[in-house]
């Protein structure tokens, strides 16, 4: 698929209409959050946490039941918020979460405020290395920082997948050289661990087929549409094909 579109492509009302409709924005789980978690150590109460790219905040309420901290939840798209607003008021929750529309490169966080940083399946629209410079300086020394990336997890792999991979994500790297960028950008390697295959089949592919019918029907004869929910399927296909040659990785570092 060549000439294949990127997600930046698409309508941004279609794709905030479509995966309002989905848990998860991106591949992981409840129980990968939690473990990453276990490598976090010194938050209390009064931590300050931030959740950047949270999407409709899946992620976030695990983080806020599983810590003492006061979480503010960013996404560039406002439905998105509204969904991780209502939620954290659903949950009770309110008073520790909270969501506002906000973009990834223009956080509205002081010097050293931070605990910690988080960031599942989005740190991409920016990039890793540029992620760790920029976001360092929002978090206290010491802080924590955790990041999930989709990497190379072999040092050969098919032409076919890398070049699906290099169109949709030029920086994917290898795990040795994300670990390595890591470092250099002024951060101690706490844990690295590869996301299990049902991160990727039942709590991502799998919820997205009933919707992906749903919106071929609501939106039949529409080219963008079509275009889109092929370009989900092939993600799909491509994972099954290729799943040993790449993966989505959590990084968490703390800040020297």
């Amino acid at each position: 698929m060549e000439n294949e579109k990127t997600i930046y492509e698409f309508d941004m009302a279609l794709i905030s209409e479509y995966y309002s409709k989905l848990k998860r924005q991106g591949i992981g789980s409840p129980e990968m959050t939690i473990k990453a978690l276990s490598f976090i150590d010194g938050l209390t109460e009064k931590s300050k946490i931030a959740d950047i790219g949270c999407g409709t905040g899946g992620q976030t309420m695990v983080i806020a039941q599983n810590t003492r901290g006061n979480i503010t939840a960013i996404d560039n798209l406002p439905d998105f918020i509204t969904i991780v607003n209502d939620n954290a008021k659903a949950a009770n929750l309110q008073t520790r979460v909270y969501g506002i529309a906000g973009s990834m490169d223009k956080l509205p966080f002081g010097s050293e405020e931070l605990d910690l940083i988080w960031c599942e399946g989005a740190v991409y629209n920016i990039g890793f290395e540029r992620g760790l410079i920029e976001w360092k300086k929002f978090l206290k020394k010491s802080g924590f920082i955790a990041i999930t990336d989709a990497s190379w997890i072999t040092e050969e792999r098919p032409q076919e997948i890398e070049d699906y991979w290099v169109h949709h994500y030029p920086e994917i790297t290898t795990i040795a050289n994300n670990v390595s960028v890591m470092q250099k950008s002024g951060y101690i390697p706490v844990s690295v661990f590869i996301m299990p295959d049902n991160c990727w089949t039942d709590n991502y592919f799998a919820p997205q087929i009933p919707i992906q019918e749903e919106f071929l029907k609501k939106y039949s004869g529409n080219k963008t549409v079509e275009e889109f929910i092929e370009g989900c399927r092939h993600e799909e296909e491509m994972y099954h094909k290729y799943k040993d040659y790449y993966g989505y990785i959590f990084y968490i570092g703390r800040k020297c």
